[in-house]
C-alpha cells in the first residue's frame, strides 16, 4: 500500500525534451496544475523519494535509461500512483507493453495539450476517494477501495488505480455485463477511441493479479459484442 500523501493538483513530468517540457508546464500551470520536471531517471527518483505527486507524465525513452524500467519500479513502490506515458513511440505494441506494466494511460506524441489535460483530469477524478468506505465481497474476494488492495483467500493484491476502478464496476454488477464504453467511463473516466485497447490491457492485467476461481473458472468473463462481467 503506498502511504506517500498527495497534493491533488502536483504533476512531475519526466521527459528529456526541455522545450517540450516548458511548453507543457506552461500551459497546465495556466489550467491550474502544479508542475515539476526532471529530464532523466535519476533525478526522477529523486523527485519521487522526497515528494510523491498526484500524477506522474512519464516519457519511454530517456537518456539513463528507459521509462518502462521506471514504471515498473513506480508499480513497485507506488503502485496507486496514477502515471500516463507520453512518447514519440506511438506504435500499438509501444502502447500495449506501457500498459501491461501498468500505466493507466499512453498518449503518443506530438499530443494535443488540450487533450493530455482531459486526460490527466480523468485519471485524477478517480483518485477521489469513493463516497463509501465499505468493503465489496463476493465469495473468496474481498476488495477495499479505500485501501486499493484486494483480499482472495488470504492473499493482499495491490492494484492500481485503473485496476481497482474496474474490478469496483464489475462487482457492483456481479454476472451482468457491461460494455467497453460503460467500463472505460466508470475505470478510466473517458471514453474509449477507435482501435483503442486500453481497457483491454487493464483487464488483462486484472485476471492475472486476481487469478482464476478455485474451481478454476476465470473470474472475468467477456461476451462478444457486449462487454465483460465479474462471474460470481
Amino acid at each position: 500500500m503506498d502511504q506517500l500523501k498527495r497534493t491533488m493538483s502536483e504533476l512531475l513530468l519526466i521527459d528529456d525534451d526541455q522545450e517540450l517540457c516548458e511548453l507543457l508546464i506552461s500551459w497546465l500551470s495556466q489550467e491550474g496544475f502544479n508542475v515539476r520536471a526532471c529530464h532523466d531517471g535519476q533525478s526522477a527518483r529523486a523527485a519521487l523519494a522526497e515528494h510523491a505527486p498526484s500524477a506522474v507524465v512519464l516519457d519511454v525513452m530517456l537518456p539513463d535509461g528507459s521509462g518502462l524500467e521506471l514504471l515498473k519500479q513506480l508499480r513497485s513502490d507506488h503502485p496507486e500512483l496514477p502515471v500516463l506515458m507520453l512518447s514519440a513511440r506511438g506504435e500499438p505494441l509501444d502502447r500495449i507493453l506501457g500498459l501491461e506494466l501498468g500505466a493507466d494511460d499512453y498518449l503518443a506524441k506530438p499530443c494535443d495539450p488540450r487533450e493530455l489535460t482531459a486526460r490527466l483530469r480523468a485519471v485524477l477524478r478517480r483518485t477521489q476517494p469513493p463516497p463509501q468506505s465499505s468493503q465489496l465481497e463476493l465469495g473468496d474476494l474481498c476488495y477495499s477501495p479505500v485501501r486499493g488492495i484486494v483480499t482472495v483467500g488470504n492473499h493482499e493484491i495491490s492494484l492500481t488505480l485503473s485496476e481497482g476502478r474496474l474490478l469496483e464496476a464489475l462487482l457492483h454488477q456481479p454476472g451482468e455485463p457491461l460494455d467497453k464504453q460503460q467500463l472505460a467511463q466508470l475505470a478510466l473516466g473517458r471514453k474509449l477511441t477507435l482501435y483503442d485497447r486500453s481497457l483491454d490491457m487493464h483487464v488483462s492485467n486484472l485476471r492475472k493479479k486476481l487469478g482464476p476461481h478455485a474451481d478454476g473458472r476465470p473470474r472475468i468473463l467477456a461476451l462478444r459484442s457486449r462487454g465483460y462481467y465479474y462471474s460470481a
